[in-house]
């Protein structure tokens, strides 16, 4: 419902969205943010079981058809460099994921046609780094690695705002 061109920027779980909404014409740039990029029909968890398993996977809570993280390894492992009060709010309003979506399949990849960037965090323990990397690398995305935990648009808001300007043509690449 945006009126003119969009950019789509999705973090973690959301880069499966963007990936399967990003063909529409309006979307003009892909913005991943230590994020899940499928292919088109692909298993994420087949390639992201070819990585040593992220610590934050140890500390999945499941119930009634929903998980999360548990208090401990959202502060450890999801929000590791986010100051300490800051993080216990951001794990009081985490979401519940239904446990369909870690194995849901898209059925487009829109970064095979759109320009895409991706930003990998370094010291991700929820998302393993070299996957990020590795995805970033098949989809030929513009590039950043920031040394952050996997909220790294909360630790390192400038940085990422400044990869969205780039991708919308806002700001030029330095």
């Amino acid at each position: 419902m945006q009126d003119g061109l969009t950019v789509l920027v999705g973090h973690s779980f959301a880069g499966t969205i963007i990936s399967e909404a990003g063909n529409d014409p309006k979307v003009s740039a892909l913005v991943y943010v230590a994020a899940r990029a499928p292919d088109a029909g692909g298993d994420f968890g087949a390639l992201a079981a070819k990585f040593p398993k992220p610590p934050a996977s140890a500390g999945i809570v499941r119930a009634n058809g929903f998980f999360w993280l548990s208090e401990e390894s959202f502060l450890r492992d999801f929000a590791g460099d986010v100051e300490p009060t800051r993080a216990r709010a951001l794990y009081a309003v985490q979401v519940r994921g239904a446990d369909a979506l870690p194995n849901t399949r898209t059925t487009t990849a829109a970064w095979r046609v759109k320009p895409t960037w991706y930003q990998v965090s370094t010291q991700d323990r929820t998302i393993n780094p070299e996957l990020e990397r590795l995805l970033a690398k098949r989809m030929n995305a513009t590039t950043i690695e920031i040394d952050s935990s996997h909220v790294s648009l909360v630790s390192h808001p400038k940085e990422i705002a400044d990869l969205i300007l780039l991708a919308a043509g806002r700001k030029k690449s330095q």
